[in-house]
């Protein structure tokens, strides 16, 4: 399917690994050109050069700590001095740390908040007026199915992650119809984080091998897998497209049907 978004300008955070990378690979592929961001400015220049030539549209990459606004108003000024416009947002950010409710600090608490919402709004509110001056302006929120199911030893996502659902629903009827708000949960793709949790386990001896390891990750999956990490970026480069031009206010799980709600 041709999503009809050549040419146009993506801006995908946390972009230099897993599933921030998969969207702006998609997104790529169709054409468009892709502001990529992370800390780190090698893995970012890695992720460049991974996504260069895969479609028709330049690549741009930008170091942003996405917890600070004044770089986010940086990240935000350089996309459109460089090309001119800004038609598609994605927000990703990496996962706060795993453990329990009493193990958690207040610092913990906090960081988690700038990191997953506070994140999204500077970003959508910096980022607002250049979409809605788009003919095909979208905001899509890489999220969690945490934020409909809560998971085991995850309690920072699990509570914080759902502050942008709301957010989203929110935005996704102030900003219509100049701007389409979305979100997308996914499951368990074979991204790096799971594939270290999976190594790190091998070597504890948990695992005879790493095939067995993302057999127990796919073992309540019904499509008995884990995801791959472009299946959730092939959905993210939907929801940003003409074709789901009359799709808003969505919160899409991409799990192999594991969610039960």
């Amino acid at each position: 399917m041709d999503l009809d978004i050549e040419g146009n300008t993506a801006l995908v955070t946390a972009s230099s690994s897993g599933l921030g990378l998969a969207s702006a690979k998609a997104l790529a592929r169709e054409g468009a050109n892709v502001v990529i961001c992370a800390r780190s400015e090698d893995d970012l220049a890695d992720a460049e050069r991974e996504i260069e030539g895969m479609g028709d549209g330049a690549v741009l990459s930008v170091p942003t700590d996405i917890t600070d606004p004044d770089e986010i108003e940086t990240l935000i000024e350089a996309t459109v001095e460089e090309f001119g416009g800004l038609d598609h947002l994605v927000t990703s950010a990496g996962g706060p740390p795993s453990g329990r409710f009493l193990d958690t600090t207040e610092r913990d608490w906090y960081a988690a908040y700038d990191l997953l919402v506070m994140s999204v709004v500077w970003l959508t509110k910096r980022a607002y007026p250049y979409l809605a001056d788009s003919d095909a302006g979208t905001v899509v929120n890489i999220t969690s199915t945490s934020v409909r199911e809560a998971i085991d030893g995850l309690v920072l996502s699990n509570a914080v992650r759902r502050g942008v659902i709301g957010l989203m629903k929110t935005q996704a009827r102030e900003f219509a119809p100049d701007v389409r708000v979305n979100a997308v949960l996914p499951g368990a793709h074979e991204t790096p984080r799971i594939q270290e949790l999976v190594e790190a386990a091998l070597e504890r001896g948990e695992y005879d091998s790493y095939e067995d390891g993302l057999a127990d990750w796919s073992s309540d999956i019904p499509m008995n897998r884990v995801g791959d990490p472009m299946e959730l970026g092939e959905a993210v480069a939907f929801l940003s497209s003409e074709s789901a031009s009359f799709i808003t206010g969505v919160a899409l799980p991409v799990d192999g049907g594991r969610l039960r709600s």
